[in-house]
């Protein structure tokens, strides 16, 4: 039995698909008549590397082509030898079963010696080459350095870095490239014509998808389902054969989290878990749509050169998504659904990770669970908070549904409540509300608050993420707005405060008892003048010395 890409293989240089880049090359050296003795085509499988080689040979030897011309004929004798398999001069070698350097001793330095029995040029084609040994590549290399005049070798491999330099250095080296999804398509819609079968569209796209670019892989799926469906291909018949394809499944939990249907999405996650999905694929195959998705909200050129093809109708759906979203909701879903898949594998209940990341996106607190995560850490210490628990006010939820923007606020409504902000933020860090009392509020710039301090260290220390997620806290508990934190140095500012304000660390030992930070209590505890003191050395980045 005949199989489809062996009755379909291309005999011309024009029914090669794509590497046009390679095409023009050859076919310009044939038509001047400068030819190299050797040439290296490298590349991933099925993508032509071989059916290039024949071609090429046959055009060489081809003695019904015109002169200035790079077409074989295909009708003379020497064509139809190559196309059949049975010229002398054509030595086709399997380098994976015929490493040894016997081999190449016999099989090519010894027939090289010989002139072409009845062709023009005897053409030696070794595939997968990078398999041979290094003892036999030591014997290739001196063919090569002086191969005969009518000699010319085609090296075919699909791991070019294998192959040792000095051999690459003298052959023309080639790197084909794998095939986009409408070639593959187009080259399919020429072989069900040729067989009289009549096959939708959106089954070929779905097969060229599967291919993954590699054509003798299409067409080796397209033989399958031609062999159980006859002249008539269903998408029943096609959907025995080919793999499932989730790429629907896809678009519907992306556009369901684009709409905030949390159920929706939930839903679709289980039924594929009950379909027997792989999760992991299911994720990596909507991170890398959502890829594309990005790519379209940056520029669609990149979208089309760096993205994979699905297909018209399937990119039709993906743009309609995408068109619905900012690019920094596309972020926070490839962040997500991405972190989701690494959880995967330690998950007690699979599919929570993925449930988990689809609440997120869809109750919009993507990005805010390292907060949460932040939330059980001391801010100031970055470690776990083991001292006892103490009563506390309830605090208003930081979401941002929760939150106001700054639009009735401005600077004199700042300075109006400073001091309630300071004696709130002295709850979660004693030293930073005497940070927070040396400075100016400067401007309120939309949500931008900028502080300005004296002195760099009082600075860098409210800059740092851990005191600003406290200060930034604070503003929204008193203001009720989602305000941000800018800092700047000014030397100008003339600094005022009593001795009493002035945090002393000569109060703070072992024998002390001061009052408690957030109830006013008469004693403190020995954590909390630990984690006093700790506060005050995070914040103006001393350490204790005795």
């Amino acid at each position: 039995m005949v199989t489809l890409y062996r009755k379909h293989r291309p005999q011309k240089f024009s029914e090669i698909v794509n590497q046009n880049h390679i095409k023009t090359t050859l076919q310009h050296e044939i038509e001047t008549g400068r030819l190299a003795h050797a040439y290296l085509f490298c590349g991933p499988r099925g993508v032509g590397k071989t059916t290039m080689a024949r071609v090429l040979a046959k055009s060489l030897n081809c003695t019904g082509r015109e002169d200035g011309a790079s077409e074989p004929c295909v009708e003379c004798d020497d064509c139809k030898e190559i196309a059949q398999g049975r010229s002398m001069d054509i030595v086709e070698i399997d380098a994976a079963s015929h490493t040894g350097v016997d081999n190449v001793r016999e099989n090519i330095i010894a027939s090289s010696r010989v002139a072409p029995v009845k062709s023009k040029y005897k053409v030696y084609i070794i595939d997968e080459v990078h398999m041979l040994s290094v003892s036999a590549f030591n014997a290739l290399l001196k063919i090569l350095e002086e191969p005969g005049e009518n000699i010319v070798f085609i090296l075919c491999t699909t791991e070019a870095h294998k192959v040792p330099t000095t051999i690459i250095s003298r052959c023309q080296r080639f790197d084909f490239k794998r095939i986009g999804l409408k070639e593959v398509v187009k080259r399919l819609e020429q072989i069900t014509e040729s067989e009289e079968i009549r096959v939708d569209r959106e089954t070929l796209e779905e097969i060229a998808r599967h291919s993954e670019g590699h054509m003798r892989d299409a067409e080796s799926l397209l033989g399958q389902i031609i062999s159980i469906s006859g002249k008539e291909v269903t998408r029943e018949e096609a959907a025995l054969v080919i793999p499932r394809s989730d790429i629907n499944e896809v678009l519907f939990l992306l556009e369901y989290i684009t709409k905030k249907d949390t159920g929706n999405a939930i839903r679709t996650v289980n039924k594929l878990l009950d379909d027997g999905v792989d999760l992991k694929t299911f994720l990596q195959n909507t991170v890398e749509i959502a890829r594309k998705m990005l790519l379209i909200k940056i520029n669609p050129l990149l979208a089309d050169t760096l993205a994979m093809e699905y297909g018209e109708n399937i990119e039709m759906k993906i743009r309609s998504v995408a068109s619905m979203l900012e690019q920094d909701r596309i972020l926070a879903i490839i962040e997500e659904l991405n972190n989701a898949r690494l959880q995967l594998k330690d998950a007690y209940v699979i599919q929570l990770p993925v449930e988990v990341a689809v609440v997120r996106l869809t109750l919009g607190t993507a990005g805010h669970e390292r907060q949460s995560a932040a939330s059980t850490l001391n801010p100031a210490q970055g470690r776990p908070n083991t001292s006892s628990p103490k009563p506390t006010s309830p605090e208003p939820d930081l979401s941002p549904m929760n939150t106001m923007p700054a639009r009735n606020l401005d600077k004199d409504a700042i300075m109006k409540r400073w001091s309630d902000l300071l004696s709130h933020i002295k709850k979660h860090n004693h030293s930073l509300s005497f940070v927070l009392r040396v400075c100016e509020p400067r401007s309120l710039d939309g949500n931008n608050l900028c502080l300005a301090f004296k002195y760099k260290f009082h600075k860098d220390r409210v800059s740092s993420p851990a005191i600003k997620q406290i200060v930034e806290k604070a503003l929204t508990d008193i203001y009720g707005a989602n305000l941000i934190v800018d800092t700047i140095i000014d030397e100008n500012i003339e600094v005022q405060i009593n001795d009493q304000e002035m945090p002393d660390l000569s109060q703070l030992d072992e024998n002390t008892t001061g009052g408690n930070i957030e109830n006013g209590q008469p004693e403190a505890s020995d954590q909390d003048q630990a984690d006093m003191i700790n506060d005050l050395l995070k914040t103006f980045g001393g350490k204790v010395v005795s």
